[in-house]
Formats: structure tokens, C-alpha cells, sequence
């Protein structure tokens, strides 16, 4: 994350991240304050095993594009409202708005719960027990509306 101020948006990532038993680091490595450690980071992800990154940045946004430009590994942009953005509208073109040859996946704004779970995605791709955790989740998802209209019922 782009500052330590983005923790209370980002820790959702970490919360589903770690639902799913996926190692992860959590870091601010900021694109305007410590460049050459963005620069650092990023050029090494695929060295150091890093699989995706997910990069939340507010105001200017610049973090999410920085990486993917230096990295080859898939990055995902969370947008973050933060009290110098202008309603999270300015993170949010800046990250998704990207030019040709310099992907990034991109949520909505504040939308790290989506960005841990994409990761998920991502990485189950290759891995046959995130895969299974997934279908699981999705049965899970199922049910709590069947059990939303259940109640409902009895409601009207």
C-alpha cells in the first residue's frame, strides 16, 4: 500500500488472503516517498516468489502502475478514498486507466475484500486446493441467498 493510512482498506485483502491459506506480505512501498524501494520491490517480485501483487493507492494512484511496469507479475489496483482524493474517483481513473502493455486488474474503490479474492483466483488457477476452496465458497454464497429468500418468505 501506497501508506499506512490505506491499512484499515487493505487489511481486508489480508483477511481473505489468510481465509484462504494464502502466505502474503503486507507493506507500504510508496511510488512518491520511496521510489527506489518501489523500483526494488517490484523488479524483484518474480525473484523473491511473489505470484500477484495487489497494490492499494489513494489519491494519485500512482503504485499499482508503477509495479506492473517494472514487474512482470499480474498486478491488482485497489483504489482508496482517502482524505486527500477526490471521492476515490482520482485513484480510481488513475489505476484503471492504464496504457497499452501495462495491465492492472482494478476494483472498485476501496474494494480489497475483491482484490484478495481475485488474487485467490489467480493463484488457484495452478492450485488444486484453492480451486476446491473456492467451489466451496461459491456453495457458501448460494446457500446464504436460498436462506435469504427463505426468510423473506415468511415475511410477506
Amino acid at each position: 500500500m501506497g501508506s499506512s493510512s490505506d491499512v484499515y482498506i487493505m487489511q481486508t485483502a489480508a483477511d481473505v488472503l489468510a481465509k484462504f491459506g494464502v502466505e502474503y506480505s503486507f507493506n507500504v512501498v510508496s511510488a512518491h516517498r520511496t521510489p527506489d524501494a518501489m523500483f526494488e520491490y517490484a523488479k524483484s517480485a518474480d525473484k523473491n516468489g511473489i505470484k500477484v501483487i495487489i497494490a492499494g493507492a489513494g489519491g494519485a494512484a500512482h503504485l499499482p502502475g508503477m509495479v506492473a511496469a517494472l514487474s512482470t507479475v499480474p498486478v491488482i489496483g485497489v483504489p482508496i478514498k482517502s482524505s486527500n482524493s477526490i471521492d476515490g474517483w482520482d485513484s480510481l481513473l488513475s489505476i484503471v486507466q492504464m496504457p497499452n502493455d501495462i495491465p492492472v486488474a482494478t476494483v472498485a474503490v476501496n474494494g480489497a475484500h475483491n482484490a484478495g479474492l481475485l488474487a485467490v483466483e489467480m493463484l488457484a488457477i495452478s492450485d488444486a486446493i484453492l480451486k476446491q476452496k473456492l467451489v466451496k465458497l461459491k456453495k457458501e454464497n448460494v446457500a446464504k441467498v436460498q436462506k435469504q429468500n427463505e426468510e423473506l418468505k415468511g415475511k410477506r
